[in-house]
Formats: C-alpha cells, structure tokens, sequence
C-alpha cells in the first residue's frame, strides 16, 4: 500500500529538481496540485502504464496546463515514461514541455490553452455514456481558469447530458499569476455557481489526502457530474513559496532550493518515524 503523504513529497522533490534544473516551471501551481494528482493516479483512477490504450481506462485531463511539471512527475513514478527523462524537461528536443503534450503515453490531450480541458473531458465523458462504457472522466482546472467562457459552457453541457461519470476538480488556492483570483475576476459564490448549473457539488480541503479520497470515492449522484472545490495552498509544501502569487511562475535560486529541498526532506523523516 502506497503511504499518499509520503508519495506527495517525494513527487513534490521531484518536481522542484525538474524546475531548478531547467531554469523555468510553475512551482507554485504545481506544489498547489500535488496532493491531488497523487490521490487520483495513486488511489482513485483505474489505469495501467502497461495498457495506456485499455478502452476501458479512465480519463484525466489537466486543463491547468501550466502545471505540467507535477503531472510528468506522476507519471514517470507510475511508469508512463523513464524517471531518467525527467532531467530533460523543456531542454530543446525533449518530449516534456512545459504544458501536457500526448506524445507521451498517459496523456489524453495537449492542454495549456486554458478552458480547453472541462469541454474536452465533457465529450470524453458523453462517449463513454453514449457508448455504454463506466470508465470515470477526471479534469484538474485551476480557479483562475474560470474566467473563461468555455469553461462555462462545458459545465452547461455535461449537466444537460447528466454525465454522472464526470468529475472536475478546481484547484482552488486563491492565486493566479496577476494577483489574488477574486481581485482579477471574482467567481464567488462559487459553489451556488456550478450547483446552478446542475452539478453535485463538495468543497474538501485539497491539501488533505484523506479529504480528497473519501470525496473521489464518493458514489456519483445519478444524472449530475461532480465538481469538487479543493481548496488548496499556492505553493503548499514549502514555506517560502506559500500563498504567494509571486511563486505561480518562479525558479528557485541555489539557496531556496536547498531550503525548499530540507524542508520536504524534513517532513518525510517525520513520516518514516510516524
């Protein structure tokens, strides 16, 4: 049995050497949405790096692109591609970019161009009801990313379809590259929002693995799609990153990193004496 909490620091390393090696990453984009993509691939969804064809696998799309640096860490540690491979993240040449490229097995779809993702999942799901298929349909948006329309009518579409297999989760840390969220373009109430829009809503602590599983296993409500609003911390894992906007689009210098580094290290020594 994989110990979520430890997996999420190791990935949490992995992706802060990506960055500080390559000179460029969304370190606090992608520190926010750890926890979740490691309860979902390590927990929730039913995939195989061996079959990443399997008809029957279920879907992830991350529309927030830009945190793609988590999203290849996961899943070279699920086998999708060599850990090795890892190190030539957006080097010139290498697969991994900076945003989602299905070149690489596990992928379903290039994203990055924000909004894209709810509508893609949407068909994705409305297939699999079409064609009487239970495979689940998981999206990853970011909060700021719900200022754009097609976001919006995706929503709209799978709750007139009742795509019951649906999932989007909004990694909901209040930050986005400008400033905070509600100051660039205010969503709130946010929850009313999608429930008038004819989804199932719940709100979890999107830090808390435990919060995140028990709210993704959770049956679906017949004929609604799920959103789940994970409140998250920008930067969650290392303090100097936290909650600050300034982290969305930052590499660690030599001296950060090492301090970033310490800390995860020190969390996980924590765990192993637990």
């Amino acid at each position: 049995m994989v110990n979520l909490q430890k997996k999420a620091l190791e990935i949490r390393k992995d992706v802060l050497e990506m960055i500080f090696h390559a000179k460029t990453g969304h370190t606090g984009s992608d520190l926010s949405c750890t926890d979740i993509l490691v309860t979902l691939y390590y927990d929730v969804m039913n995939i195989d790096a061996n079959q990443p064809d399997d008809p029957n696998r279920d879907r992830y799309i991350q529309s927030k692109g830009h945190a793609a640096e988590v999203y290849w860490a996961v899943l070279a540690d699920k086998g999708f591609l060599e850990k090795e491979e890892l190190k030539t993240f957006s080097a010139y040449g290498s697969r991994l970019i900076g945003h989602p490229n299905n070149k690489v097995a596990g992928v379903e779809m290039n994203t990055g161009s924000l909004g894209h993702g709810l509508p893609i999942a949407t068909g994705m799901a409305l297939a699999a009801k079409k064609n009487q298929k239970h495979y689940r349909t998981f999206t990853l948006l970011g909060d700021g990313e719900l200022a754009e329309g097609s976001v919006w009518e995706g929503a709209m579409a799978a709750a007139h379809y009742q795509l019951d297999q649906l999932t989007a989760i909004i990694d909901r840390n209040g930050l986005q590259i400008s400033g905070a969220s509600e100051d660039v373009m205010r969503v709130e109430p946010l929850a009313d929002k999608w429930r008038a829009f004819g989804w199932h809503v719940l709100e979890v602590d999107g830090n808390d693995i435990s919060a995140l599983s028990e709210a993704l296993h959770q049956q679906p409500v017949t004929g609604k799609p799920t959103c789940i609003i994970a409140h998250t911390v920008k930067g969650k894992g290392i303090s100097l990153a936290e909650n600050q906007a300034g982290w969305h689009h930052r590499v660690p210098n030599q001296v950060e990193f090492d301090q970033a580094i310490a800390e995860l290290e020190a969390q996980l020594e924590v765990l192993d004496h637990e």
